[in-house]
């Protein structure tokens, strides 16, 4: 599976659980660290957990696994990092505070919703 499908499917499973405010950053003209990243907003820490676990649940079904996963312990800033994706769950305020749409700021955005 390429990478930009691999990032919409991560993004589908996190939307599946009722993410907010999912976008797809493309950085591949932008970087050699990684080509995507998707991005999403929780609304409590449970939130947060779920969600992560329900991407993790949902790359398995692809065959792929998260080569590193960090976050579980404060859950305001969860990441799964799949090599050619990263998947960032936020809170609201952890995500305002970071700004990574701002720093990665001339990446290519897809926005995701129902």
């Amino acid at each position: 599976m390429n990478s930009k499908d691999l990032a919409l499917k991560l993004a589908d499973s996190a939307l599946s659980k009722k993410a907010e405010n999912i976008k797809i950053l493309d950085l591949r003209k932008l970087t050699s660290i990684t080509d995507f990243f998707v991005i999403c907003t929780g609304s409590s820490d449970t939130h947060v957990k779920a969600i992560a676990d329900t991407v993790i649940d949902g790359s398995r079904d692809l065959g792929e696994k998260p080569w590193h996963k960090e976050g579980f312990t404060h859950k305001s800033w969860v990441l799964l990092d799949y090599v050619e994706v990263v998947v960032h769950i936020f809170l609201n305020e952890t995500r305002n505070f970071y700004g990574l749409e701002k720093l990665w700021g001339d990446a290519e955005i897809t926005e995701i919703s129902d």
